[in-house]
């Protein structure tokens, strides 16, 4: 019975494909448009690109914000909810329950980056400055072009006197986009204070 039901089914799927195809076959071809329409941008290597070419902060912070929409996506409904959750628990001021939901995250996807990078930036703010650098490094281990990251890891490590190490940093995210706020001064200091030298 089951067997002839599995039979039934997939003859019922055959059948529709065919009526589909021939749908397909007499349909006639759509007349070319005279201009093309504009591709849309959705490859985060055709934004960085894009990014490189800014002239102002002005321009690149539309380019900026959908790099970090395309970084937000996890793959995972559920890490989307627990993140959607924690950001509305955070938006009421229950930092407690925003802090253990985003917690759930890192344990449960350790590899989204920007699991860790929201984790930072509550730890920062809780004063665990020693879990934020931890949890910032794994930000940028897992997206090397979190440029935000890359740039609050800097500062961090300026402010604990590693200025050499705080250079590459800024470097890196400069890199990326050139024109991110704060990054491009951030490297003039510190190219005199740790080469001796201007840029």
């Amino acid at each position: 019975m089951r067997g002839a039901l599995v039979i039934s089914l997939l003859l019922l799927a055959g059948t529709a494909l065919l009526a589909a195809g021939a749908a397909l076959a007499v349909t006639p071809p759509a007349k070319p448009t005279s201009q093309p329409a504009p591709a849309k941008v959705t490859s985060e290597e055709q934004l960085f690109a894009q990014l490189k070419q800014c002239s102002s902060a002005e321009e690149a912070h539309p380019i900026e914000a959908k790099l970090q929409g395309m970084f937000r996506v996890s793959g995972s409904p559920s890490v989307d909810l627990l993140m959607t959750r924690a950001t509305a628990a955070q938006g009421a001021g229950d930092n407690k329950t925003a802090r253990q939901l985003v917690e759930a995250v890192t344990n449960v996807a350790p590899k989204y980056a920007e699991g860790w990078h929201v984790r930072a930036g509550m730890e920062q703010s809780a004063g665990d400055d020693t879990a934020a650098l931890v949890s910032l490094q794994k930000t940028v281990l897992l997206n090397p072009r979190q440029f935000n990251a890359l740039n609050e890891l800097a500062d961090m490590l300026e402010d604990y006197g590693d200025k050499g190490g705080a250079l590459k940093l800024y470097r890196r995210a400069l890199d990326l986009d050139p024109q991110l706020e704060g990054a491009a001064q951030k490297v003039r200091e510190l190219t005199q204070s740790v080469e001796g030298r201007d840029i």
